[in-house]
């Protein structure tokens, strides 16, 4: 019971860092993809390439700018989460 308790929670808290690193990405492609979209609409151009490239653009450069921020989200959960499992501390 206890060990499920462990792993569950493990879970959970790795699931909880899985959403906060995405976020920044998936938050930008929406309002770049709704922007788009809007500008579409109002313009009437429907051309597919005028959707994908800004949005790809758009998550490279948000991308490259929260870098530091993922690598230091998965290090440190590695670190005071999963680490202290692997040893054997609970």
């Amino acid at each position: 019971m206890l060990l499920e308790g462990l792993l569950f929670d493990t879970l959970r808290q790795g699931l909880w860092v899985a959403v906060l690193i995405s976020l920044p990405i998936l938050a930008v492609a929406l309002l770049t993809g709704v922007t788009i979209g809007l500008f579409q609409a109002l313009t009437s151009i429907q051309e597919m390439t005028l959707t994908f490239v800004p949005k790809l653009g758009a998550i490279v450069i948000v991308f490259w700018l929260s870098m530091g921020f993922m690598s230091q989200m998965l290090v440190s959960f590695f670190h005071d989460q999963i680490l202290p499992l692997i040893a054997g501390g609970s």
